[in-house]
């Protein structure tokens, strides 16, 4: 089995069974892509994981994670602008963040083509939405490439590279999560053999790079141009295919794109069904004359997508526009836009339709499983902090939550951020709060990489305004919920940024800092930063504990993790350390004791001081 490093750098072609992302990294390497660009966000961080695999050193790509999406896009879009192929790689809500840019690339000649690839996140696994980032597609004409399988995804991603470099323009290669994930046999080419040519070949002609008013009409014009060329391709394209039904009497066909297309398929041929089924490939723009065949040559089409009626819509549009008599079925329900697409969401969809075809599936009704709430990991600062934050707070407080592992202090028993809009958002949405506010305290959470990403903005209009909040920023020196990725200024890639230095350059002028574990002193600091007339920021800074044992057992395999143990003689049944602190290594019995499960315990020993019988101590 070959490491994702011999994956990356093997130069002769090969099979391995992978997932998409890693599949799409290889792909990448193939397809002489010269710079790739990021923001960590799931389900895309192990096409990072994969880039980054190879030493640095060996690698023929230039990769690099970026403060933000728009970052990375404006990177990518750079480099490509430069005649260097490129790419740029986020989650779904990432989009939101970098749209201000992507829009204007259809506009722009980019004579090193450039594939932006979207992990789009059907039925929220990672996510705050379901965004679905196929409008976006529309707005900014720009095509989009629909994988469904890690197979699909090598062969489309150098497709999408190529067709991008020779019409020197963007391209979407739109992701879901089950695309990323799944894992499959894929056979692999090449690597190319020449090296890199670096050479800057940026030149102004090839503009104008400049959408003031009087060139914004020809931009447009160019770019709907380019889009009717991509339609003429989509109409000839291998990616956009007919599968024919058993015995197809042309009566009845489908259409759709992506993983749904194979869940269709699936549903499909385990009916032994007589439908035909039209596979896009390339999603948007419609190839107008396939579909028109397609339905003109069908008397009921059942259009079956994820999430918003976007294929729908313009298939009904175009029917309408050409006079076809084929009915269109389609999904019903405000339940049936949510959530991922299954071959059992597929089956039932047909039902609906064709019930004599798809008989009903059978009710199944199971016990539910218990519920259970995500935790924060053992030892993590994040409890530490709220923990202290918590008993400082005065009554009827407002706390503003951001994004990051800090989230899940919105949950029992800390109930910590009662209202989280986007990344970046807390400090600004914190001011909003506090706007008129005489009687109760405001106080904003963010995350350190989340501070970078887009919480900057709002902290300076926070200082410049001198907003009555507090900030508590967590710092544990690390993107953690996405796996670990640097951020900017920790020193782990670039220059280290002395957060500290940094906040009073922008003109904090209340500022205390301590390690998380102080709980003592953290709480004193918040209630000194609430007492504050004006904006306050306390940091509450200790390393990501995961990474840091993660880091400790590599460098020392055989280490043994001391833990900590409950005195039972001690123990007054106060139930701080499982019910309060809220650490997943203690275990509260059925007959009231508790006592430490040392699977779990990493023995940072944040919980001792936490126990009002001292009854918490190091394990001997």
């Amino acid at each position: 089995m070959l490491s994702l490093a011999e994956m990356m750098t093997k130069k002769d072609g090969f099979g391995a069974l992978v997932m998409g992302n890693h599949a799409l990294a290889r792909a990448m390497a193939e397809a002489g892509t010269m710079v790739i660009t990021s923001y960590p966000g799931s389900p895309t961080p192990e096409i990072a994981e994969a880039l980054q695999a190879p030493p640095e050193n060996v690698r023929p790509y230039r990769f690099e994670f970026a403060a933000n999406e728009k970052v990375a896009l404006e990177i990518a879009a750079g480099a490509s602008v430069n005649g260097h192929p490129a790419a740029v790689f986020f989650k779904s809500v990432g989009l939101n963040v970098a749209a201000d840019s992507m829009i204007q690339l259809p506009l722009m000649e980019l004579p090193g083509g450039m594939v932006v690839i979207l992990g789009d996140d059907p039925g929220a696994n990672s996510s705050q939405n379901e965004q679905d980032n196929r409008w976006f597609a529309r707005m900014s004409y720009m095509p989009v490439f629909e994988p469904a399988s890690p197979a699909e995804v090598y062969v489309m991603y150098k497709e999408a590279a190529a067709l991008a470099a020779a019409r020197r323009a963007p391209v979407i290669l739109r992701l879901t999560t089950h695309v990323c994930h799944a894992r499959e046999k894929v056979s692999f080419g090449r690597l190319p053999e020449a090296a890199y040519d670096w050479t800057p070949r940026f030149d102004a002609k090839n503009g104008p790079y400049v959408p003031i008013t009087s060139a914004v009409f020809p931009l447009k014009k160019r770019a709907l141009e380019k889009l009717d060329a991509w339609a003429d391709y989509g109409e000839k394209s291998p990616l956009n295919a007919v599968y024919k039904g058993p015995e197809s009497d042309k009566r009845r066909g489908a259409i759709a794109a992506g993983l749904p297309a194979l869940c269709l398929l699936e549903a499909l041929r385990s009916a032994d069904a007589p439908v035909d089924l039209l596979k896009l490939g390339v999603s948007y723009p419609l190839p107008a004359g396939l579909v028109v065949d397609f339905l003109r040559s069908h008397e009921e089409v059942y259009v079956f997508e994820e999430l918003d009626r976007v294929m729908e819509t313009e298939l009904k549009a175009l029917a309408y526009d050409r006079g076809l008599a084929c009915r269109i079925h389609s999904r019903r329900d405000h339940h049936e836009l949510m959530g991922e697409t299954s071959p059992e969401r597929a089956r039932a969809a047909l039902n609906e339709a064709w019930p004599e075809l798809f008989p009903a599936p059978e009710k199944r009704s199971a016990a539910l499983p218990a519920a259970r709430l995500p935790q924060m990991c053992p030892g993590c600062g994040h409890r530490s902090a709220f923990h202290a934050i918590k008993k400082a707070l005065p009554p009827g407080a407002i706390t503003v939550g951001d994004i990051g592992c800090h989230s899940l202090g919105f949950l029992p028993p800390y109930n910590m951020g009662e209202i989280l809009f986007s990344m970046g958002h807390s400090v600004s949405t914190a001011a909003g709060l506090a706007l008129g506010n005489n009687s109760r305290k405001v106080v904003a959470f963010v995350g350190d990489s989340t501070f970078f990403h887009a919480g900057l903005p709002g902290l300076v209009n926070a200082v410049s305004r001198d907003s009555d909040i507090t900030l508590v920023l967590l710092d544990n020196g690390t993107t953690a919920m996405t796996g670990h990725q640097p951020r900017p200024g920790n020193g782990e890639i670039g220059e280290r940024l002395n957060l500290p230095e940094l906040l009073k350059a922008l003109g904090v002028k209340f500022l205390r800092e301590c390690d998380a574990y102080e709980q003592e002193k953290l709480g004193g600091f918040m209630k000194e930063a609430m007492d504050h007339k004006g904006f306050a920021v306390v940091i509450a800074r200790h390393p990501c504990m995961l990474k840091f044992m993660r880091e400790r057992r590599r460098a020392n395999p055989g280490l043994k993790t001391q833990h900590v143990d409950v005195d039972q003689a001690k123990c007054a049944r106060h139930y701080t350390c499982a019910a309060d602190f809220a650490c997943p290594s203690f275990v509260r019995h059925e007959d009231g004791s508790v006592t430490v499960n040392p699977e779990l315990c990493i023995g940072d020993g944040s919980c001792i001081q936490t126990c009002p019988a001292k009854a918490i101590g190091r394990n001997k």
